[in-house]
C-alpha cells in the first residue's frame, strides 16, 4: 500500500463514521467531515503535538473546530485516536440525548474539544485568545514549559460574520504567529454557492490584515503538510486557505448545498461507498486503519514526556507557579490582602463612583493575582481597568497584562473566553454595560462553558448623563440577568464593588459582569464586616427598630436613593429597613429560609433601580412598588435624569405613603 493510499483509507474513516452517525441521527451536517477529513487526518497524524492519553496536557497544541456544525469530524477524529471519551457507542449515538457527541462540539463533554463551537466566528476568536495566553505564558515562563500552537478549521460562515474581521485584525496586529487558521474553502453555504452572497477575496482580506497567506489544494496530503509545516515556521499568524469539495466521495451531491446540512440518505450513502471503494458496514472501520491511527496518536506521547521532564527539572518556585494558576487557584495571600484592604475602606469611607473603586481594589489585585489580564475596548480613561501592575501588551513584548483591545467589543470577550479555555490567565475586560448587546454571545458561551471572565461595564445607567439613551442602559440588567450561570453585580459603594470583585475570581465556573457608575457614590457600608454580605447576593443595608411596614430593595447607585427614602419614612413613623440587592443571582442561590427573611414580613415592597422592571417581580411580586425607568433615556445632567425619569427618593415616599394609605 503507498502512502497515498494509507492517508486515503484514513481519512475515508473520518468520512464513513461522519456519513453514517449522521444517517443514523437522521440530523447533522456530513459536508464537511467529508470534505474536510484530509486536512485533518494530517493534521491529528503528522502536524499537531497531541497526546489522546493525556488529552489535558498543558503544552499541547489546541485544535477549534470553528465551523462547530462539522462536529463529527472531530468526534470522528477523537475516536480514531483512541479517546477515552469518543468510543464508537458514542459515535453510534450522535446529537441523542445523554451523548457527548452534541449537534456542535460542547466544552466538558469530552477530552479534545477545547471550546463550545456553533455560533459561527466564534471559535476563530477563542483561538485568537489562546494563541495569547499560549505566547503570554511563554515569554512569562519560557519557550521550555510553553511552547504550543493553535489550529483552527474554519469555514465560509465564520469568515462572513463580523466577528472574524475584529479577531483577525486583532490577531495580525499582535503578530500571534503560532495561530494557524486553516479556511475549509469549499464555496458552499446553506443558500447555495457562497457566490450568491459574498464575493470577498479572503487571502486578501487576510493579508491586508497583517498574515501570512497560502492557497493549496485541500484534498493533496502532501500540499496540506508542507503549508502547515511551512506555517509553523513564519514570524505571523497563517491563514491555509484549502480548497476542498463539500461531501467530498458523494457522487451526486458532493460540491452542492444538498450535503450541507442533511443525511446523504441510504441510496447516496451506498454510491458513496462504491466511489470511494469503502466497503465496510456502516461503524465497521478496519482494523489495519485503527492500528494507523491509534499509532499516530501515540506519535505526541514522547514530546509530552520530554515537556514533563522540563518541567520536574524547572525552578521549583517558577514550577509551583505555573501550576498554581493552570489550576485555576488564587495565590494563598489574596483574601488577606482583600481583607485589609476592605479594613482600610471602611475606615476612610471614600466618595466615589463605582468605576473608581473598581480601579482601587483593582491596585490589590493586579499586585497579588498576576494572572490577571486587563484590557478595555478603547475605553482605559473610561472603564479605570489599567492599574501600576498592567503595562500593555505589545506585538514586540508579551510579558505584560494588559490588552488594548481596540473597538472590538465582539472580538474582545470571544477572545477572553479563548484565554480562560486556554488556562493560566484570568481575563476582564472593559466597555460600558450598553455595549454588552456587542458581546452578548461570547457572554452567553462563556457562561454555557463555566468559564471565568470578568467583564467590567461601566457607564451603567442614566446616572452617565449628557451621552444619551444610546449609551444609556435601560433593558440591559434584565438581559444580562436572564443568562444562566452568569452573575450580574452592581454594587452600591466602594466597599461592595471589592466584594463584587473578590466573589468574580473566587468563583472559577461562572462569568461575571461589574456593572459600575460613572456619577460619584457615597459610602453606605460605613463599618468593616469580615463577611462578605455581597455574598448572599441581597442583605440588610439599613433596619428598622421594629418590624417594618415597608422594605426597599436597590441595586447600585439606587441603594442612595433608598437609603434617604427610608430616612423621610422613619422620620414619619413608618418603620422601613433596606435591602442592597448587589446580585440576584447569588441571592436566588440562597436557601429559602434566608430569601423569605429577606423578603417576608413587610407590608409594603418597594424596588429602586434605574432600568426596567423585568425580573424584580421575583423579590417584590407583582403588587410590589418599582421606581425605575419605562423606556430610555434621555441627555442631560444626571441628577436632572434622575429627577426627570421619577427616581427619586421623594417619589419612593411618595408611592409609598399612596400604597399604605390604600390598605
Amino acid at each position: 500500500m503507498t502512502d497515498l493510499d494509507k492517508h486515503n483509507r484514513m481519512a475515508n474513516a473520518i468520512r464513513f463514521l461522519a456519513a453514517d452517525a449522521v444517517e443514523a441521527a437522521k440530523s447533522g451536517h456530513p459536508g464537511l467531515p467529508m470534505g474536510a477529513a484530509d486536512i485533518a487526518t494530517v493534521l491529528f497524524t503528522q502536524v499537531m503535538h497531541y497526546d489522546p492519553t493525556r488529552p489535558d496536557w498543558p503544552d499541547r497544541d489546541r485544535f477549534v473546530l470553528s465551523a462547530g456544525h462539522g462536529s463529527m469530524l472531530l468526534y470522528a477524529v477523537h475516536y480514531l485516536l483512541g479517546s477515552e471519551d469518543f468510543t464508537l457507542d458514542q459515535i453510534r449515538n450522535f446529537r441523542q440525548i445523554g451523548a457527548l457527541t452534541a449537534g456542535h462540539p460542547e466544552f466538558g463533554h469530552g477530552a479534545g474539544i477545547e471550546t463550545t463551537t456553533g455560533p459561527l466566528g466564534q471559535g476563530l476568536a477563542n483561538a485568537v485568545g489562546m494563541a495569547m495566553s499560549e505566547r503570554h505564558l511563554r515569554e512569562t515562563f519560557g519557550a521550555d514549559i510553553v511552547d504550543h500552537r493553535t489550529y483552527v478549521l474554519a469555514g465560509d460562515g465564520c469568515l462572513m460574520e463580523g466577528i472574524s474581521q475584529e479577531a483577525i485584525s486583532l490577531a495580525g496586529h499582535l503578530k500571534l504567529d503560532r495561530l494557524i487558521v486553516i479556511w475549509d474553502d469549499n464555496g458552499i453555504s446553506i443558500d447555495g454557492k457562497v457566490s450568491i452572497s459574498d464575493s470577498t477575496n479572503q487571502i486578501e482580506r487576510f493579508q491586508a490584515s497583517g498574515w501570512n497567506t497560502v492557497a493549496i489544494d485541500g484534498h493533496d496530503p502532501v500540499a496540506i503538510a508542507a503549508a502547515l509545516n511551512d506555517a509553523r515556521d513564519s514570524d505571523r499568524p497563517t491563514l491555509i486557505a484549502a480548497r476542498t469539495t463539500i461531501g467530498f466521495g458523494a457522487p451526486n451531491k458532493a460540491g452542492s448545498e444538498k450535503v450541507h446540512g442533511s443525511p446523504l440518505g441510504a441510496e447516496e450513502l451506498a454510491a458513496t461507498r462504491k466511489a470511494l471503494g469503502w466497503t465496510h458496514e456502516a461503524f465497521d472501520v478496519p482494523s489495519d486503519i485503527i492500528d494507523a491511527w491509534r499509532i499516530a496518536g501515540l506519535r505526541s506521547g514522547q514530546t509530552r514526556k520530554e515537556w514533563e521532564k522540563r518541567l520536574a527539572a524547572a525552578d521549583p518556585e517558577l514550577r509551583g507557579e505555573f501550576e498554581r494558576r493552570l489550576r485555576g487557584d488564587l495565590p494563598a495571600v489574596f483574601a488577606a490582602e482583600m481583607d485589609k484592604l476592605k479594613k482600610q475602606i471602611a475606615q476612610d469611607k471614600p466618595v466615589m463612583a463605582t468605576r473608581k473603586a473598581s480601579e482601587y481594589v483593582l491596585g490589590t489585585i493586579t499586585r497579588v493575582v498576576p494572572e490577571t489580564i486587563g484590557g478595555s475596548a478603547d475605553l482605559t480613561g473610561s472603564n479605570n481597568t489599567r492599574t501600576a501592575d498592567t503595562k500593555a501588551i505589545t506585538p514586540d513584548d508579551f510579558t505584560g497584562r494588559y490588552v488594548h483591545w481596540g473597538i472590538r467589543e465582539h472580538g474582545m470577550a470571544a477572545a477572553m473566553n479563548g484565554m480562560a479555555l486556554h488556562g493560566g490567565t484570568i481575563p476582564y475586560s472593559g466597555t460600558f454595560l450598553v455595549f454588552s448587546d456587542y458581546a452578548r454571545p461570547a457572554m452567553r458561551l462563556a457562561a454555557l462553558m463555566g468559564q471565568r471572565v470578568i467583564h467590567v461595564m461601566t457607564h451603567d445607567s442614566i446616572g452617565l448623563g449628557e451621552d444619551g439613551p444610546t449609551h444609556q442602559p435601560v433593558e440591559h440588567y434584565a438581559a444580562l440577568r436572564a443568562i444562566p450561570n452568569l452573575d450580574f453585580y452592581r454594587p452600591a459603594d466602594v466597599t461592595e464593588t471589592l466584594e463584587c470583585w473578590q466573589l468574580a475570581l473566587e468563583t472559577p465556573g461562572t462569568p461575571s459582569v461589574l456593572a459600575l457608575t460613572r456619577q460619584n457614590l457615597p459610602a453606605v457600608r460605613k463599618t468593616y464586616e469580615a463577611e462578605n454580605l455581597s455574598a448572599r447576593g441581597a442583605y440588610v443595608v439599613a433596619d428598622s427598630d421594629e418590624a417594618p411596614a415597608v422594605t426597599i430593595f436597590a441595586s447600585g447607585s439606587e441603594v442612595e436613593i433608598a437609603l434617604a427614602a427610608r430616612e423621610a419614612l422613619e422620620a414619619a413613623g413608618t418603620a422601613t429597613r433596606v435591602v442592597s440587592v448587589p446580585c440576584m443571582e447569588r441571592f436566588e442561590r440562597q436557601s429559602q429560609d434566608y430569601q423569605d427573611d429577606m423578603i417576608g414580613g413587610a407590608g409594603v415592597c418597594v424596588a429602586v433601580e434605574a432600568g426596567i422592571r423585568q425580573g424584580w417581580d421575583r423579590i417584590i411580586g407583582r403588587d410590589g412598588i418599582f421606581i425605575g425607568m419605562t423606556g430610555f433615556g434621555a441627555s442631560g445632567p444626571y441628577q436632572q435624569l434622575y429627577s426627570h425619569f421619577g427616581i427619586t427618593a421623594e417619589a419612593v415616599v411618595a408611592a409609598v405613603n399612596a400604597r399604605l394609605q390604600a390598605i
